[in-house]
């Protein structure tokens, strides 16, 4: 047990660490630029796009660095506005769906799944869901509250102010990174050393079914909705290669995971901004579940139509 503790502690200072030279410097950057006049122009360009998703200008830097980078770099620059509840909800919930593109979509390459397809699933689904949110919540206009961050507007006055608000920000913002992401690696080294994630691929198959897969897709399930796609490349390769997952199953798979992966630790990650994360667990699962269900519903019948197709040209060529 205390070797588990220990590794899974190893672990989680290094993922620690290795977030942590991204949000710090995202968090102390964005935070000095908002005292410049450099982001308030960027903000006031886009802000009218902005509205129509039910936020202010400023969201575009975390939508932006969220999509660039990773969920910490949005988080770190989210910490540094005075959002709305609402605001941050739905920022949650579209950071949620389109966050690290260019690395997670990538891993969609790897397994034979085209870039391009879902990059554009992400991106729209993260539109969408905004749009809707912000038809449906007419509520939310009070001041978020940040974890252990305050929400009033600070006054400061010369560079020196500015830096030492910046620099207490961001170490802020970290020392809450390191508080959720420690006590995850060593739940999930326990998991792992304990052979449970191989017990829940094994119970999964029900559900792998039902989603219209077959039930060696468990294991790429299992590893994208624990570690996440970045972090479950890995295992989703040896899946595809050892477990003989066929292409059309791990399109769906891909089709669910980039909907709802690393469930726990990328809805943990939203518990110090302060907004209701049961609800944002939800939407994530909702939708990944429909999504994935309607698409293999679509590619059954395609598949049907074809063999259709083709037994009748081989009927009409034997006669």
């Amino acid at each position: 047990m205390k070797g588990i503790l220990y590794r899974g502690l190893q672990q989680g200072i290094q993922v620690t660490w290795t977030l942590g030279k991204v949000i710090f410097p995202i968090t102390l950057i964005v935070t000095i630029l908002q005292y410049t006049p450099i982001l308030p122009w960027v903000i006031e360009q886009i802000a009218p796009f902005m509205k129509m998703l039910g936020l202010s200008g400023e969201a575009a830097v975390p939508l932006v660095l969220g999509n660039a980078l990773n969920l910490y770099a949005a988080i770190g620059a989210i910490v540094s506005f005075d959002f709305t509840v609402k605001e941050v909800f739905i920022l949650a919930v579209m950071l949620s769906f389109s966050h690290n593109l260019f690395i997670e979509s990538a891993v969609a390459s790897k397994v034979g799944v085209s870039w391009w397809l879902i990059s554009g699933i992400r991106i729209s689904l993260a539109l969408i869901s905004a749009v809707v949110i912000n038809l449906l919540w007419h509520g939310g206009s009070e001041p978020a509250q940040y974890g252990f961050l305050s929400s009033s507007e600070t006054v400061l006055h010369g560079w020196n102010e500015i830096l030492l608000h910046g620099l207490q920000t961001a170490l802020v913002a970290s020392a809450q990174l390191a508080l959720i992401v420690i006590p995850l690696m060593i739940v999930m080294q326990f998991f792992r050393e304990n052979g449970w994630l191989s017990s829940i691929s094994d119970k999964m198959g029900p559900f792998t079914r039902l989603l219209g897969m077959e039930k060696n897709t468990s294991m790429t399930l299992v590893a994208g909705l624990t570690i996440g796609l970045a972090y479950g490349a890995g295992l989703m390769i040896q899946a595809v290669e050892e477990d003989g997952v066929s292409k059309r199953d791990m399109y769906l798979a891909l089709i669910f995971l980039v909907s709802c992966h690393a469930v726990v630790e990328d809805t943990l990650v939203f518990v110090p901004l302060g907004i209701p994360v049961l609800p944002l667990l939800a939407i994530r699962l909702i939708t990944a579940i429909l999504l994935t269900m309607a698409v293999a519903f679509v590619w059954r019948r395609v598949e049907k139509n074809k063999r259709k197709e083709t037994a009748h040209e081989h009927s009409y060529h034997s006669i």
